[in-house]
């Protein structure tokens, strides 16, 4: 009995999956505020003006959805917020490290205006 019992608690959901959701969140709202670190780089020199601002507003209409989750979910606060503040940290340093690489590098971008 004890097996289906531990099936039983880890599908009814625990911090760990709480951490995955919210970290989840933030990697899908970025996505939809910003096109991908790669091209963010490739075309840094077309979109260095405004890629950081779209970066900025993707992080924070995570953490608004992060903070209501966690307001939320009382029990699982701490994974929420740790989980957010995780992926928000990590994605924030991957735009940085796309911005800086493309401006250092000088090759042309695969944008024409």
């Amino acid at each position: 009995m004890a097996p289906v019992a531990d099936i039983a608690s880890a599908v009814q959901g625990g911090d760990g999956i709480a951490f995955l959701v919210s970290a989840g969140i933030v990697y899908e709202i970025i996505a939809a505020a910003c096109s991908s670190p790669q091209t963010a780089e490739i075309n840094a020199t077309a979109r260095a003006g405004t890629l950081m601002k779209w970066v900025y507003v993707g992080v924070g209409m995570s953490a608004v959805f992060i903070a209501v989750a966690a307001f939320i979910d009382r029990k699982h606060r701490k994974a929420i917020v740790a989980g957010g503040a995780t992926a928000g940290a990590l994605m924030l340093g991957a735009y940085w490290h796309a911005r800086s690489a493309g401006l250092k590098s000088g090759l042309p971008g695969t944008e024409s205006y």
